[in-house]
Protein backbone atom coordinates (compact mmCIF):
# COMPACT_ATOMS: atom_id res chain seq x y z
CA UNK A 1 0.00 0.00 0.00
CA UNK A 2 1.44 3.22 -0.69
CA UNK A 3 1.77 5.68 1.70
CA UNK A 4 -1.42 8.08 2.53
CA UNK A 5 -1.44 11.87 0.95
CA UNK A 6 -2.32 14.45 3.07
CA UNK A 7 -2.79 17.84 2.18
CA UNK A 8 -2.18 21.23 4.83
CA UNK A 9 -4.16 24.02 3.47
CA UNK A 10 -3.42 27.05 5.37
CA UNK A 11 -4.01 30.96 4.94
CA UNK A 12 -1.27 33.43 7.17
CA UNK A 13 -1.36 36.78 7.51
CA UNK A 14 1.71 36.88 10.28
CA UNK A 15 3.24 33.66 9.96
CA UNK A 16 1.54 32.08 13.07
CA UNK A 17 -0.51 29.64 10.97
CA UNK A 18 2.40 28.80 8.79
CA UNK A 19 4.64 27.91 11.61
CA UNK A 20 1.98 25.29 12.98
CA UNK A 21 1.64 23.79 9.52
CA UNK A 22 5.15 23.10 9.78
CA UNK A 23 5.16 21.61 12.78
CA UNK A 24 1.81 19.73 12.05
CA UNK A 25 4.02 18.09 8.75
CA UNK A 26 6.61 16.11 11.05
CA UNK A 27 3.92 14.83 13.10
CA UNK A 28 2.36 13.43 9.83
CA UNK A 29 5.61 12.09 8.44
CA UNK A 30 6.14 10.60 11.59
CA UNK A 31 3.83 8.45 10.73
CA UNK A 32 4.38 7.43 7.48
CA UNK A 33 2.18 10.35 5.41
CA UNK A 34 3.62 11.83 2.50
CA UNK A 35 2.64 15.59 2.79
CA UNK A 36 2.44 18.30 0.69
CA UNK A 37 1.79 22.16 2.11
CA UNK A 38 -0.26 24.91 -0.26
CA UNK A 39 -1.30 28.47 1.28
CA UNK A 40 -4.97 29.92 0.04
CA UNK A 41 -4.36 32.99 -2.53
CA UNK A 42 -4.59 36.73 -0.97
CA UNK A 43 -7.70 38.87 -1.86
CA UNK A 44 -6.51 41.98 0.08
CA UNK A 45 -4.06 44.11 -2.30
CA UNK A 46 -1.13 44.71 -1.45
CA UNK A 47 -1.82 48.60 0.23
CA UNK A 48 -3.71 47.05 2.58
CA UNK A 49 -1.33 44.36 3.69
CA UNK A 50 1.28 47.24 3.95
CA UNK A 51 -0.73 49.16 6.63
CA UNK A 52 -1.32 45.97 8.46
CA UNK A 53 2.54 45.37 8.51
CA UNK A 54 2.08 42.43 7.12
CA UNK A 55 5.19 40.27 5.89
CA UNK A 56 6.00 39.53 2.59
CA UNK A 57 4.06 35.99 2.31
CA UNK A 58 6.57 32.09 2.14
CA UNK A 59 7.38 30.60 -0.68
CA UNK A 60 4.62 28.05 -0.92
CA UNK A 61 2.38 27.22 -3.83
CA UNK A 62 -0.92 28.50 -4.05
CA UNK A 63 -3.78 25.78 -3.81
CA UNK A 64 -6.56 25.64 -6.64
CA UNK A 65 -9.64 23.70 -5.91
CA UNK A 66 -8.73 20.68 -8.43
CA UNK A 67 -6.04 20.38 -6.35
CA UNK A 68 -7.77 18.69 -3.52
CA UNK A 69 -9.09 16.11 -5.75
CA UNK A 70 -5.40 14.31 -5.33
CA UNK A 71 -5.58 14.57 -1.25
CA UNK A 72 -6.78 11.21 0.92
CA UNK A 73 -6.76 14.18 3.58
CA UNK A 74 -6.92 17.62 4.17
CA UNK A 75 -5.79 19.31 7.28
CA UNK A 76 -6.58 23.20 7.33
CA UNK A 77 -4.70 26.21 8.60
CA UNK A 78 -7.15 29.11 10.00
CA UNK A 79 -6.80 32.08 11.66
CA UNK A 80 -9.85 33.66 13.23
CA UNK A 81 -11.52 36.35 12.11
CA UNK A 82 -14.20 37.57 15.04
CA UNK A 83 -14.10 33.77 15.33
CA UNK A 84 -14.51 32.71 12.18
CA UNK A 85 -12.75 31.86 9.33
CA UNK A 86 -11.37 34.92 7.58
CA UNK A 87 -12.65 36.16 4.26
CA UNK A 88 -9.75 34.03 2.09
CA UNK A 89 -10.91 30.85 3.58
CA UNK A 90 -14.30 31.27 3.21
CA UNK A 91 -13.77 32.57 -0.92
CA UNK A 92 -11.73 29.63 -1.75
CA UNK A 93 -14.17 27.07 0.17
CA UNK A 94 -17.17 28.44 -1.72
CA UNK A 95 -15.00 28.25 -5.01
CA UNK A 96 -15.49 24.35 -4.60
CA UNK A 97 -19.03 24.15 -5.55
CA UNK A 98 -18.03 21.80 -8.79
CA UNK A 99 -16.52 19.55 -6.30
CA UNK A 100 -19.62 18.95 -4.22
CA UNK A 101 -21.54 18.66 -7.57
CA UNK A 102 -19.54 16.00 -8.63
CA UNK A 103 -18.53 14.00 -5.06
CA UNK A 104 -14.82 14.47 -5.36
CA UNK A 105 -13.91 15.41 -1.59
CA UNK A 106 -16.64 12.97 -0.15
CA UNK A 107 -14.69 10.57 2.23
CA UNK A 108 -11.39 12.32 2.28
CA UNK A 109 -10.78 13.11 6.28
CA UNK A 110 -9.85 16.81 7.14
CA UNK A 111 -8.77 18.64 9.99
CA UNK A 112 -8.56 22.19 11.39
CA UNK A 113 -5.47 23.88 13.53
CA UNK A 114 -6.19 27.73 14.51
CA UNK A 115 -4.98 30.68 15.72
CA UNK A 116 -6.67 33.87 17.70
CA UNK A 117 -5.72 36.84 19.07
CA UNK A 118 -6.54 35.77 22.49
CA UNK A 119 -7.16 33.20 24.47
CA UNK A 120 -10.89 33.37 23.88
CA UNK A 121 -11.33 34.80 20.93
CA UNK A 122 -12.14 31.36 18.72
CA UNK A 123 -10.49 28.71 19.53
CA UNK A 124 -13.61 26.47 18.59
CA UNK A 125 -15.92 28.35 17.56
CA UNK A 126 -13.34 29.12 14.44
CA UNK A 127 -13.38 25.11 13.64
CA UNK A 128 -16.94 25.16 13.97
CA UNK A 129 -17.34 27.79 11.09
CA UNK A 130 -15.86 25.23 8.65
CA UNK A 131 -18.35 22.09 9.66
CA UNK A 132 -20.86 23.27 7.22
CA UNK A 133 -18.68 22.54 4.01
CA UNK A 134 -17.10 19.67 5.27
CA UNK A 135 -20.82 18.22 6.18
CA UNK A 136 -21.98 19.16 2.85
CA UNK A 137 -18.81 17.60 0.93
CA UNK A 138 -19.32 14.30 2.85
CA UNK A 139 -15.72 15.08 4.35
CA UNK A 140 -15.27 12.91 7.84
CA UNK A 141 -13.76 15.26 10.88
CA UNK A 142 -11.53 14.29 12.58
CA UNK A 143 -11.46 16.77 15.88
CA UNK A 144 -8.24 16.50 18.23
CA UNK A 145 -9.83 15.91 21.53
CA UNK A 146 -7.68 16.35 24.52
CA UNK A 147 -5.41 14.35 23.06
CA UNK A 148 -2.24 16.16 24.90
CA UNK A 149 -1.74 16.76 28.04
CA UNK A 150 -0.85 20.27 27.77
CA UNK A 151 -4.41 20.75 27.00
CA UNK A 152 -5.02 20.46 30.56
CA UNK A 153 -2.49 22.82 31.90
CA UNK A 154 -3.99 26.15 33.41
CA UNK A 155 -1.08 27.47 34.70
CA UNK A 156 -0.27 29.56 31.22
CA UNK A 157 -2.08 30.40 28.73
CA UNK A 158 -2.13 27.81 25.73
CA UNK A 159 -4.38 27.45 22.74
CA UNK A 160 -5.78 24.36 21.47
CA UNK A 161 -9.28 22.77 21.30
CA UNK A 162 -10.61 19.79 21.22
CA UNK A 163 -11.73 20.79 17.69
CA UNK A 164 -8.22 21.00 16.56
CA UNK A 165 -4.64 23.01 17.86
CA UNK A 166 -3.69 26.12 17.49
CA UNK A 167 -1.97 28.99 19.07
CA UNK A 168 -2.03 32.26 20.59
CA UNK A 169 -1.34 35.26 18.75
CA UNK A 170 -1.82 38.77 20.73
CA UNK A 171 -3.95 41.36 18.86
CA UNK A 172 -0.71 42.95 17.29
CA UNK A 173 0.96 39.32 16.51
CA UNK A 174 4.00 39.56 18.61
CA UNK A 175 3.18 36.23 20.65
CA UNK A 176 4.58 33.49 18.72
CA UNK A 177 3.80 29.86 19.21
CA UNK A 178 4.98 27.97 22.49
CA UNK A 179 7.03 24.70 22.83
CA UNK A 180 3.55 23.12 24.39
CA UNK A 181 1.78 24.33 22.02
CA UNK A 182 3.73 23.27 19.08
CA UNK A 183 3.73 19.89 21.21
CA UNK A 184 0.35 19.95 20.79
CA UNK A 185 0.10 20.43 17.26
CA UNK A 186 3.03 17.93 16.64
CA UNK A 187 0.39 14.99 18.35
CA UNK A 188 -2.25 16.41 15.92
CA UNK A 189 -0.22 15.59 12.45
CA UNK A 190 0.36 12.53 14.41
CA UNK A 191 -3.35 11.13 14.96
CA UNK A 192 -4.41 12.21 11.83
CA UNK A 193 -2.07 10.66 10.26
CA UNK A 194 -3.01 7.08 11.86
CA UNK A 195 -6.53 7.61 11.14
CA UNK A 196 -5.99 8.07 7.38
CA UNK A 197 -3.49 5.50 7.10
CA UNK A 198 -6.16 3.07 8.35
CA UNK A 199 -8.98 3.57 6.63
CA UNK A 200 -6.77 3.68 3.17
CA UNK A 201 -5.75 0.27 4.30
CA UNK A 202 -8.99 -0.88 5.50
CA UNK A 203 -10.09 0.45 1.45
CA UNK A 204 -7.48 -1.34 0.21
CA UNK A 205 -8.13 -4.74 1.77
CA UNK A 206 -11.92 -4.78 0.69
CA UNK A 207 -10.76 -4.14 -3.04
CA UNK A 208 -8.73 -6.82 -2.95
CA UNK A 209 -10.03 -10.19 -5.01
CA UNK A 210 -11.60 -12.80 -2.60
CA UNK A 211 -8.62 -15.79 -3.01
CA UNK A 212 -9.74 -19.20 -3.57
CA UNK A 213 -7.83 -21.61 -0.97
CA UNK A 214 -8.64 -24.69 -3.00
CA UNK A 215 -7.36 -26.42 -5.53
CA UNK A 216 -9.47 -28.43 -7.95
CA UNK A 217 -7.75 -31.36 -6.79
CA UNK A 218 -7.56 -30.39 -3.23
CA UNK A 219 -11.52 -30.30 -3.18
CA UNK A 220 -11.90 -33.28 -4.72
CA UNK A 221 -9.77 -35.30 -2.46
CA UNK A 222 -11.79 -33.39 1.08
CA UNK A 223 -15.33 -34.35 -0.90
CA UNK A 224 -13.99 -37.58 -1.44
CA UNK A 225 -12.83 -38.33 2.19
CA UNK A 226 -15.86 -36.87 3.68
CA UNK A 227 -17.87 -38.92 1.52
CA UNK A 228 -16.12 -41.98 2.39
CA UNK A 229 -16.52 -41.52 5.99
CA UNK A 230 -19.88 -41.29 5.98
CA UNK A 231 -21.62 -44.44 8.02
CA UNK A 232 -25.22 -45.53 8.14
CA UNK A 233 -27.05 -43.94 11.24
CA UNK A 234 -28.60 -46.53 12.81
CA UNK A 235 -32.25 -46.42 13.86
CA UNK A 236 -32.72 -48.14 17.75
CA UNK A 237 -36.11 -45.69 18.45
CA UNK A 238 -38.21 -48.19 18.36
CA UNK A 239 -37.07 -50.02 21.41
CA UNK A 240 -37.24 -46.62 23.72
CA UNK A 241 -40.63 -46.06 23.42
CA UNK A 242 -42.00 -49.06 23.87
CA UNK A 243 -39.50 -49.08 27.52
CA UNK A 244 -41.16 -45.62 27.88
CA UNK A 245 -44.26 -46.77 27.46
CA UNK A 246 -44.07 -49.61 29.74
CA UNK A 247 -43.02 -47.55 32.86
CA UNK A 248 -45.86 -45.27 32.26
CA UNK A 249 -48.40 -47.77 32.39
CA UNK A 250 -46.68 -49.20 35.69
CA UNK A 251 -46.51 -45.90 37.42
CA UNK A 252 -50.57 -45.22 36.47
CA UNK A 253 -51.32 -48.45 37.75
CA UNK A 254 -49.30 -47.55 41.04
CA UNK A 255 -51.27 -44.00 41.02
CA UNK A 256 -54.43 -45.85 40.62
CA UNK A 257 -53.70 -48.35 43.73
CA UNK A 258 -52.81 -45.46 45.92
CA UNK A 259 -55.69 -43.14 45.33
CA UNK A 260 -58.26 -46.74 45.89
CA UNK A 261 -56.35 -46.88 49.10
CA UNK A 262 -57.48 -43.52 50.21
CA UNK A 263 -60.95 -43.54 49.30
CA UNK A 264 -61.09 -46.64 50.99
CA UNK A 265 -61.83 -48.70 48.01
Amino acid sequence: MSSPVIYIVYYSTYGHIYTLAKEIQRGLVAQGAEVKIFQIAETLPEEVLTKMYAPPKQDVPIITADDLKNADGILWGIPTRFGTMPAQIKTFLDSTGSLWQSGALAGKFTGVFFSTAAQHGGQETTALSTITYFAHHGMPFVPLGFAHANMFDNSEVIGSSPYGSGTVANGDGSRQPTEKELAIVYTQGENFAKVVKTMKQGAANLEKPEVDTFSEGTRADVTESVETKEEPIKTETQPVKQNVAKKSEVKKEEKTKWWKKLLCM
